[in-house]
């Protein structure tokens, strides 16, 4: 099975349209356009019956004791745990595309709806979710996509990845506000082939050149 996008080149840098994070002017961070890339794929294996569809950060500190702080950088040699961005099942067999922009056009406080969405396909909840949970203005089930928002300080580079799964069944067997490692999990047995797109993403300055 073959992945790709017109949105960037498979790992070269997302361009700032398609995080939900950016520098201003300024060179402070805030909300970017947050629009979801474009997908396409063929040479899907016989018996396929859905796709699912996965976005993880794989570069994302374990720790936060040092995220955001202007008078320091988290540290590189940090254990990374994966961030999971956009977690999207039960997309039908007949699709070969997502179009740019078709499932998210800007960074919505308190989450998107979810778990219904175009094509009768289900949204699970992104890990934005856990992140804006202590946050009273912001707190509330982030379903569908929210793109690269990472440390403005952190030393790495982020890595994402988009991987779409095609699947022998029409329906994964995960309910309501589902995770994404709830999804590997439930369709582990049904996958009959897998493709991913990647890109990277900095909010650093010291790493933007």
């Amino acid at each position: 099975m073959k992945l790709w996008s017109d949105s960037w080149i498979n790992g070269e840098r997302i361009p700032p349209k398609y995080a939900a994070g950016r520098l201003d002017p300024a060179g402070a961070p805030t909300f970017s356009d947050n629009v979801n890339p474009h997908l396409a794929w063929s040479e899907v294996p016989p018996g396929t019956q859905s796709f699912a569809l996965i976005c993880h950060d794989f570069d994302v500190p374990s720790r936060g004791d040092d995220v955001n702080k202007p008078d320091r950088e988290v540290p590189a040699d940090l254990d990374r745990v994966d961030f999971f961005h956009w977690v999207l099942v039960d997309l039908p067999a007949t699709l070969t595309e997502i179009k740019e922009g078709e499932f998210s056009r800007g960074f919505t406080t308190r989450g998107k709806p979810g778990p219904a969405t175009l094509h009768g396909a289900r949204h699970g909840i992104n890990d934005f979710t856990g992140w804006f949970a202590g946050d009273e203005a912001m707190k509330g089930d982030y379903f569908g996509y929210d793109g690269p928002f990472p440390p403005f300080n952190d030393s790495l580079v982020h890595h994402y990845v988009f991987t779409l799964y095609a699947l022998s069944i029409e329906r994964v067997p995960v309910q309501a506000a589902f995770t994404g490692q709830q999804v590997r999990e439930a369709i582990y047995p049904y996958v009959r082939g897998e493709a991913t797109h990647s890109g990277t993403y900095t909010l650093n300055k010291r790493l933007m050149g």
